[in-house]
């Protein structure tokens, strides 16, 4: 375009513009004065049609909508039909320039349909491509916490390895104290004595059936000590009679230690449970017992078991000074040893373990194990 069909167009996008915005029955003068400017321009019909499409472009293109896109196309086509009024009159075939401008207003108009059509494709391209940028954040977040969960667990696990070793030594230690405390002594005890009746030929048989009853009481005496750290490491009672009797084997033996008087509820089928789940059950009411005459200050503790849906529910009740928790997290965050072990005891067979605990109102501890899996016995 020369600078005077620039001009022109400018002009005719501006006009066109104006009787868009106004009402539907807006004069159309201005197009007839457009036409006439294009004749004194010596333009021809398909030089208005070109810069009647430009001006459809700039126009409705920017605010396409299904909406309001016939209204304005059907008005832009009756203002280049009044525009091109002069231009039928003053040219030769103008049936002709009309057949072939309602053909370019046609595919003007399909062409402005598919361009609006690219730009909804554009938009749902855009809004798919932000879907996965957000999606990709989301998955870095939750990358990054499991990173972070992972490192806290394996934290948990060198502080779990570290307090079980130390254990490990001070159970050993315990049992080497007793060893050569109590059992080492006695024996030596008893080794002096036979060896002073070896020396005193000429005793009395009143005065020796009294040195062999008190050498027969420090026998009797190691042989306790020694049931007794078989019965810590391993009792007899759970693999030959069964979880109950064991638990009230125990239990005695607490109480008598402790002064800490002890209950027990349970049901008999509670012995068809598998050895592993008896023995864990076991374990845990000794822990927790334990955790009672260390730490709770209680005079009371109940233990219950029950059949609960199908599961195992196993409660140690105390009447203690309890401890402040510190929300769900409390038994893995908490470097207690026991609670650690406990949990991860029941854990193992399946089960679930909670704490509950309130200052001044003692501590509940609550196992759950899946009855599925007894003997057929």
């Amino acid at each position: 375009m020369n600078h005077k069909q620039v001009d022109l167009s400018r002009l005719y996008q501006a006009s066109l513009r104006d009787y868009l915005r106004d009402s539907p029955g807006a004069s159309l003068e201005p197009a007839r004065e457009l036409g006439r400017k294009a004749i004194s321009l010596e333009l021809e019909t398909l030089d208005l049609a070109r810069i009647h499409e430009i001006a459809l472009v700039a126009l409705v293109l920017p605010s396409y909508s299904s909406s309001t896109s016939d209204g304005l196309m059907g008005r832009a086509g009756l203002f280049f039909a009044e525009a091109i009024t002069p231009l039928e009159q003053t040219h030769r075939g103008a049936r002709e320039a009309n057949a072939h401008l309602n053909q370019l207003v046609t595919a003007l108009s399909q062409r402005t349909t598919e361009l609006a059509e690219s730009v909804e494709e554009l938009k749902l391209e855009l809004a798919k491509r932000r879907a996965v940028e957000d999606s990709l954040i989301v998955s870095e977040q939750t990358t990054s916490k499991l990173l972070e969960k992972s490192r806290q667990m394996q934290q948990e696990l060198r502080q779990l390895s570290r307090e079980l070793l130390s254990a490990q030594e001070e159970e050993r230690k315990k049992i080497s104290r007793e060893l050569h405390d109590v059992i080492a002594q006695t024996l030596t005890g008893i080794n002096v004595r036979l060896a002073a009746l070896k020396s005193e030929p000429m005793i009395n048989a009143k005065e020796l059936q009294k040195k062999i009853a008190s050498t027969q009481r420090l026998v009797e005496k190691s042989v306790d000590i020694v049931h007794r750290f078989a019965r810590e490491l391993r009792p007899a009672l759970l693999d030959d009679l069964g979880l109950i009797p064991a638990l009230r084997s125990f239990m005695q033996g607490f109480t008598e230690e402790t002064g800490v008087r002890v209950s027990l509820t349970a049901y008999v089928e509670i012995e068809l449970v598998d050895g592993d789940k008896r023995t864990v059950l076991y374990r845990v009411a000794q822990e927790a017992l334990t955790n009672v005459a260390r730490h709770a200050q209680a005079s009371v503790a109940e233990v219950s078991i029950q059949n609960l849906e199908g599961n195992i529910c196993m409660e140690i009740k105390d009447n203690g000074v309890g401890f402040e928790m510190e929300g769900d997290s409390f038994v893995r965050k908490t470097n207690r040893l026991g609670l650690l072990g406990m949990r991860e005891r029941v854990e193992m067979v399946g089960g679930t373990f909670r704490v509950q605990s309130t200052p001044a109102r003692g501590t509940v501890i609550r196992v759950e194990v899946p009855f599925a899996g007894a003997s057929s016995e």
